[in-house]
């Protein structure tokens, strides 16, 4: 569900799209494989589950845990819906970030004069960089 909400959401459908995860069940699944593979995103997993491989969403998953406080929200799903939702709105909308030269997400997805960094991986197994809208 959050898959194919993120990705009628998406502005510009022509970029190239990445989607990036560990080898999490729900990731390998063939349901969830022909959703990426009918929409043409390209599917990356992790080698090991080394945390290096995974850096930008483990990086937003701690942002979730620590700036918007998602573990106070304890085991109520309703609650953890809602703070989800706001703080990934926020963290898009309202949240300046310095890989996106102090843009948010939103206003770097809008603009095409300045472009996206790149981050290399820290993992010696893959020294290559790479580019890719995130969901």
């Amino acid at each position: 569900n959050a898959l194919r909400m993120a990705l009628k959401q998406r502005v510009d459908k022509k970029l190239e799209l990445i989607h990036h995860s560990d080898r999490g069940i729900q990731y390998c699944a063939d349901q969830y494989q022909q959703v990426l593979l009918k929409n043409n995103i390209q599917c990356s997993m992790t080698q090991d589950s080394d945390p290096y491989e995974n850096a930008v969403a483990e990086r937003i998953n701690g942002i979730l845990k620590q700036e918007f406080m998602l573990d106070a929200a304890g085991e109520d799903l309703r609650l953890i819906r809602k703070v989800v939702k706001e703080s990934i709105d926020v963290y898009n909308r309202q949240r300046p970030h310095y890989s996106n030269h102090l843009l948010t997400p939103e206003m770097m997805h809008q603009q095409d004069q300045i472009k996206m960094r790149t981050y290399k991986a820290k993992s010696s197994r893959s020294p290559r960089a790479s580019t890719a809208e995130f969901v």
